[in-house]
């Protein structure tokens, strides 16, 4: 009745249409909840990375999912084992939904940490490759139980204008599993990564910047930009 995710390794396309399928799950969510989040954005006066936290929050729990009883744990804002259906099979599901809020002049990358990846991040830093694993597994399990793992990452883009801030589109994001290494990050010259917001010096912890436009050139679905209404939403395909 169920898949197992391991499989999912000599089926990358039947991978690839699990993400897409929970991108257009979490992009309905806020694209149904973008007037009330415009109107939060506005009105809040906590930090924005909590007011991003919160509408995802409310977005996703305001939708529903077919919710499976453990719990996730990681550092990541939203958590939910899940069951994803589809007319050919379904699956169990560990989906991470993180949120971030920057503006506008950062929407092009979104800041990530390894904990909240399963892919290993290959680039070049510092004129030297770089191959670091991302902490997240590719397929979790919990008691005997497996869940595919998958990674969404939202970002809301506003400005400040006279201490206000004002909302002007929401990014959404499906971040790879690392089962899908070879498509997206083969090589470090061949990648979808920049540099992260760290100083090795300090002894920061290792960040990297996911880039939109260059994880577009490498499947144009997995970027998705919500506007503001009254403007109105198209699926990149």
């Amino acid at each position: 009745m169920l898949i197992d995710p391991h499989e999912l390794a000599h089926n990358p396309d039947r991978l690839e249409e699990i993400e897409k399928v929970s991108l257009r799950l979490v992009t309905q969510a806020l694209y149904d909840y973008r007037t009330a989040a415009l109107e939060i954005f506005r009105e809040e006066s906590d930090q924005v990375s909590d007011i991003g936290e919160d509408i995802t929050q409310e977005a996703l729990d305001r939708l529903g999912m077919p919710k499976i009883d453990q719990r996730l744990f990681g550092k990541i804002d939203y958590k939910r084992a899940c069951y994803l259906f589809h007319p050919d099979y379904a699956i169990k599901q560990a989906l991470f939904v993180d949120s971030k809020a920057e503006k506008v002049d950062g929407q092009n990358t979104a800041t990530l940490q390894t904990s909240q990846f399963s892919m290993t991040i290959k680039q070049i830093r510092s004129r030297r490759e770089v191959n670091v694993p991302g902490k997240l597994p590719t397929v979790l399990v919990i008691k005997g139980d497996s869940y595919i793992t998958t990674t969404m990452f939202v970002k809301y883009n506003y400005e400040e204008k006279d201490r206000v801030n004002a909302l002007q589109s929401i990014t959404v994001a499906a971040v790879p599993n690392g089962m899908l290494q070879e498509k997206y990050n083969p090589d470090a010259r061949d990648t979808i990564w920049l540099a992260g917001r760290n100083a090795p010096s300090l002894g920061e912890e290792f960040r990297v910047r996911l880039s939109f436009p260059r994880l577009r050139e490498k499947a144009n679905w997995r970027v998705q930009l919500i506007p503001m209404p009254p403007k109105e939403f198209h699926w990149n395909t």
